[in-house]
């Protein structure tokens, strides 16, 4: 397997297989191993660490938006808060988003129904400390196809990214390539101050 074949098969398998319970399905192996193994197999020439996740869904419930991610254990370690770096599959169509983005449920618990506009101004605020970036990874906005709150709240804490089509994801080289401009960004973002400009929390105090 290689990242990119990993991303197809999550792409194309994906709808038929929410027709079963996730429970010991294959492509919720591959998403919480095989994809996981391979990104971070792609991050390794990087250097890091960084702690890396897939998800499709918990419990008895795939995800709407099923999701593999990296984060930088110093900003955090989990998809509910700060910053980080993922991959996100749309619902409507077969193509995969490439999204450096802000942690979506500490954003609704904290602004309730303002969550989404908090994300996107706050968004907007970080690309244009960011416009070094804007080449390279030129998505300023994503759709995911797929109604509520979470899949809603992804698609406004975007910051910046690519999307992908099947057709793209056949380059594995490009992928890497743009691994790594997503990873710089990710830690240029860290660098400048994080999302309010003053992020920086010592390693061990929860955020």
């Amino acid at each position: 397997m290689s990242l990119g074949h990993a991303l197809r098969r999550i792409i194309r398998e994906y709808p038929l297989a929410r027709l079963d319970p996730p429970a010991g399905h294959p492509l919720a192996h591959v998403i919480r191993k095989g994809a996981a193994d391979e990104l971070r197999a792609a991050l390794a020439p990087l250097g890091g660490p960084y702690l890396v996740k897939g998800s499709p869904g918990r419990g008895t419930r795939w995800a709407a938006v099923p999701w593999l991610a990296a984060f930088d254990p110093a900003v955090t370690t989990s998809a509910t808060r700060g910053y980080y770096l993922v991959y996100l599959f749309p619902a409507h169509r077969e193509a995969v988003h490439l999204s450096l983005v802000q942690g979506t449920v500490a954003a609704i618990r904290a602004h309730g129904p303002r969550a989404a506009a908090h994300l996107r101004t706050s968004g907007a605020a970080v690309r244009a400390r960011l416009t070094d970036f804007a080449e390279a990874l030129p998505v300023a906005e994503i759709t995911l196809g797929s109604a509520g709150e979470l899949p809603e709240g992804y698609e406004a804490a975007h910051i910046l990214g690519l999307t992908y089509g099947l057709a793209d994801l056949a380059d594995e080289r490009r992928l890497w390539s743009d691994l790594a401009h997503g990873v710089a960004a990710y830690r240029a973002l860290k660098a400048r101050g994080g999302l309010m400009g003053d992020e920086f929390v010592p390693h061990g105090i929860p955020r």
